[in-house]
């Protein structure tokens, strides 16, 4: 009998086969993220995905961090800049639509903050290239969240099935995977975290395969200063319901 696999050594044929699907793009959209993206880039280039950095009118060192990696790795590494802030939303669809110029086969989206595991992408990609899912979302461990965090992000699953349809365990999180055609069909609108909810709503309009799959999700005070909240979540929900009744 087969002895079975230790854990380093499927880590090891994961990154392997990861890193022969020279189509993954990496989007890293980054407002001021001086404290973390040099960390976060290094982890990136080291798995040996290409990445796109979209600068989104940072104030800080964010850009000249970027641009250091874009001069080490300029086969691996693009950068674009906003001259100014146009919200998550513009820098995400700055991104896919780089990302597809580029003739990307798979797009990820990954946060600048240092919450995200950069190995966590593997399970993320993998349904993708055996063709079980058009959309992966990395679904982090609510009992692990803090409460502020927890309540802000269950408000939002509620607003993404009321608004969209669809019923998702964690539709805000910033760890995503689609494959071309999917992310080809993505129109969204949102500029700021609203962005997330409607993804989800595209991936119902256009009815695509769509999986979730546990991720690790790094907290520190810096990280959780970051993304949806209570109070973002209900100014979210003020925008649609002025949406709906215009």
């Amino acid at each position: 009998m087969k002895a079975p696999e230790n854990h380093e050594d499927l880590l090891k044929k994961q990154k392997d086969l990861l890193k022969k699907q020279k189509g993954i793009y990496v989007i890293l959209p980054a407002y001021n993220e001086e404290k973390t993206i040099k960390d976060v880039m290094e982890e990136l280039v080291d798995l040996g995905v290409n990445l796109l950095v979209v600068d989104d009118g940072s104030t800080d060192h964010t850009y000249p961090v970027s641009r250091g990696f874009l001069e080490k790795y300029p086969s691996q590494v693009s950068l674009y800049k906003h001259p100014i802030n146009r919200g998550l939303g513009g820098a995400l669809r700055t991104g896919i639509e780089a990302a597809l110029q580029k003739k990307a086969s798979i797009i990820v989206t990954f946060d600048a903050d240092g919450q995200h595991h950069s190995l966590d992408i593997i399970p993320l990609c993998l349904p993708i290239i055996k063709g079980d899912a058009d959309v992966v979302i990395g679904k982090r461990n609510f009992k692990e969240m803090p409460f502020r965090k927890k309540f802000g992000n269950v408000v939002m699953n509620i607003i993404t099935l009321i608004f969209y349809g669809k019923n998702v365990e964690d539709s805000q999180s910033g760890l995503r995977a689609f494959n071309r055609k999917a992310a080809s069909l993505m129109e969204l609108h949102s500029r700021d975290y609203g962005v997330s909810s409607e993804i989800v709503g595209e991936v119902s309009r256009h009815h695509l395969q769509l999986m979730e799959v546990p991720i690790t999700t790094i907290y520190t005070d810096y990280s959780l200063s970051k993304g949806t909240n209570t109070k973002v979540g209900l100014k979210i929900l003020a925008k649609l319901i002025r949406d709906v009744f215009k």
